[in-house]
């Protein structure tokens, strides 16, 4: 199969491998019938081409919606992207509650008892798939030092096997004690200095979420001495802690900052190494959901298994998380009908007109949003990559809402308000309390945020390439290998493993940052 029409509606294809020029292909086209079409000209891998003539202004249909206006004649068979094709977008998108409800898939009870990961249960009772040491600076003056801890107290982390000689003796004597820690992570950043209002209050509210994250078992949080995120201010905003677990340095009132921070690491990891992996129920897993790389199979392959995924996890009661608010722009009308009800329905509409009034408050264009590499692997707008994008969130209701940082506290899909940027995105959804990030990406990308972030190729010939990279190959989809559904499954019995214990590949490479989203001056 060379060809995929996506939606009984549209008029154009998809081509799932290069079409030759003259190449001509049948298939079965929905509404329009069965049909041939020849390409009148190469029709590049994840690209489109014309199922029937469009004439100039009219609308070019994927997904079942509108996601491009001709800003030519075209034929039938021809290869439609930005040199034919235009955003049909403005500033007036009218948003319409027109609630729908799909079916979830469906377990037994002893199906949803087998569902579980062996993680680590938190005094609170919150569940964790890692049991880390994080140190968070509260400013970036202390980035240098922050890493220096990391480096020179690598003996609280793990067990025997990571601690050992090349002649395999034991490197470090206390090494089996730590056997339960799973790694010392810092996490820099350049703020919490010379910022103001808003964008000060959300590095206090980001690195907070940071360090109540449940995946961090013990925290060591580092302050210079005189900036304006000040220790009384930061701990106000982060309310009530275990002072076992959540300790403070700072630097400029210790003579000498890396002994005493090796003394309160020393003591948070003793706290850390009391927990231990026990079963907890897949029920319990707070997934965040992100795309970036994007190509014209996005919307086919990776997106809608992880959609299949995201409705498998919330069947079995666990909570998935969607963000990248200008990549709903376009797909409103498409996602917001499965708000829960009309309140839900206004907060998100809320969400997306504050979202699009920071663009218009900069004097930047709401629409431009494909990237270079989004618009080489088949995107043409941003309606194109919108209504891809939507796909992750599958067919459940949004439950909630979530403002920058807020944790998830609802059972289902959430909504939460984050730029597309990858690694701000991602740092936000581990904010709100995501054990984990599943990344779809057609281009591939090595990044990772503080939780483990799994890489999905939407194409086998990606997953091939950079195989250092993809942890997850949807493109068994497109090549007819499983479906959406079956990938879905698959993808739920990795997320399992990885909330078990199996590193992603960000891991192993040690590929773990953070960004804050910033908006106003800096001092």
């Amino acid at each position: 199969m060379k060809l995929i029409q996506i939606h009984p509606r549209d008029n154009v294809a998809v081509a799932l491998d290069t079409v030759a020029q003259g190449e001509t292909i049948s298939l079965a086209a929905g509404d329009l019938g069965h049909i041939e079409v020849t390409a009148l000209e190469e029709i590049p891998k994840g690209h489109k081409i014309a199922l029937t003539d469009i004439e100039e202004g009219g609308s070019v249909i994927k997904y079942g919606t509108v996601i491009a206006i001709a800003s030519t004649s075209i034929k039938k068979g021809s290869w439609i992207h930005t040199h034919n094709a235009h955003t049909g977008l403005n500033g007036g998108t009218n948003f319409v509650y027109d609630h729908k409800v799909y079916d979830l898939p469906s377990y037994t009870d002893e199906e949803k008892a087998k569902k579980t990961f062996n993680g680590y249960r938190r005094p609170d009772g919150r569940a964790a798939v890692r049991n880390e040491i994080w140190i968070i600076p509260l400013v970036g003056c202390v980035n240098g030092i922050v890493k220096q801890l990391v480096n020179e107290n690598q003996q609280l982390v793990g067990g025997l096997d990571r601690a050992k000689n090349p002649d395999g003796s034991n490197r470090y004597e206390e090494a089996s004690k730590y056997a339960s820690v799973d790694g010392l992570y810092c996490f820099n950043h350049p703020f919490g200095c010379s910022q103001l209002g808003d964008d000060l209050s959300r590095t206090g509210k980001l690195l907070a979420a940071l360090v109540r994250h449940p995946n961090a078992g013990a925290v060591l949080c580092v302050g210079l001495g005189c900036e304006n995120l000040t220790l009384d201010l930061f701990k106000k905003e982060l309310g009530e802690y275990d002072p076992n677990r959540v300790k403070f340095l700072i630097c400029q009132d210790t003579e000498d900052e890396i002994e005493e921070g090796s003394r309160l690491l020393k003591e948070l990891a003793d706290y850390a190494a009391g927990f231990h992996r026990e079963p907890i129920p897949a029920s319990e897993l707070v997934v965040g959901l992100k795309c970036g790389g994007s190509d014209g199979l996005s919307g086919i392959t990776a997106n809608p298994t992880v959609g299949s995924f995201s409705d498998r996890l919330i069947a079995l009661g666990g909570s998935t998380v969607l963000t990248e608010v200008p990549e709903m722009f376009g797909a409103e009308n498409i996602l917001f009908s499965r708000c829960m009800n009309k309140e839900i329905f206004d907060k998100a509409v809320g969400m997306v007109d504050k979202f699009k009034q920071y663009f218009i408050s900069h004097n930047q264009p709401v629409y431009e949003n494909p990237s270079p590499g989004n618009k080489k692997g088949g995107i043409t707008t941003l309606e194109d990559k919108s209504c891809g994008c939507i796909q992750k969130g599958g067919s459940a209701q949004i439950v909630d809402v979530l403002d920058y940082a807020e944790p998830v506290t609802k059972k289902g899909l959430n909504l939460m308000t984050g730029p597309g940027n990858d690694l701000v995105s991602s740092t936000v959804l581990t904010a709100a309390g995501a054990h984990m990030i599943l990344f779809t990406t057609g281009r591939g990308t090595p990044f990772g945020a503080p939780a483990p972030t799994a890489k999905i190729a939407t194409n086998s010939a990606l997953a091939a390439r950079k195989s250092d990279w993809i942890d997850f190959n949807a493109g068994t989809v497109a090549e007819g290998k499983e479906t959406p559904a079956q990938a879905g499954e698959r993808l739920l019995d990795y997320v399992l493993r990885v909330a078990s214990g199996e590193q992603t590949l960000a891991e192993k490479h040690g590929c773990r940052d953070i960004s804050i989203f910033k908006d106003g001056v800096i001092l």
